[in-house]
């Protein structure tokens, strides 16, 4: 029996303190609760996903990395804070095959200013923000059609 294409599910600074951070912001289901429906909803697409959660930015490049070295069929990434300030996440994504998803709880563009700049997207083969967890799923699905 062949192996299900994979595909990482790489989550960023803070997203460890989801359900209960800012929830009128980032909605109340945790990272745990995502990663259940997302394990699911994979199954039924008939992919697996490797879904990881890290507050340092090197984790988030090594991991990228890992992705290509892996020939993951894509990467989900939810960068946090660090979609508005790292180069080197951006030329992380640039630097793989593996096409990247950058995925947002949120909508940057109605917050902070500061928020409205993503250096991800830019290098990113898609953007989905605004729909809270559902996000995550939309995500999913775009990723295991590619």
């Amino acid at each position: 029996m062949a192996t299900p294409p994979l595909i990482f599910v790489l989550n960023g600074p803070n997203l460890n303190l989801l359900g209960t951070r800012e929830p009128e912001i980032y909605g109340a289901d945790t990272l745990d609760e995502i990663a259940q429906a997302m394990e699911a909803r994979a199954e039924e697409l008939g992919v697996t996903i490797d879904m990881r959660q890290s507050n340092h930015e090197g984790h988030l490049i090594d991991w990228l990395h890992e992705a290509q070295a892996r020939s993951a069929k894509a990467a989900i990434l939810n960068a946090g804070g660090y979609t508005h300030t790292s180069v080197a996440l951006h030329d992380a994504v640039k630097a793989i095959d593996v096409p990247v998803i950058e995925v947002h709880l949120s909508n940057p563009q109605a917050r902070e200013a500061f928020r409205s700049v993503s250096l991800i997207a830019a290098a990113a083969r898609g953007s989905i923000c605004g729909f809270g967890a559902q996000g995550y799923m939309l995500a999913l699905d775009a990723a295991a059609r590619l």
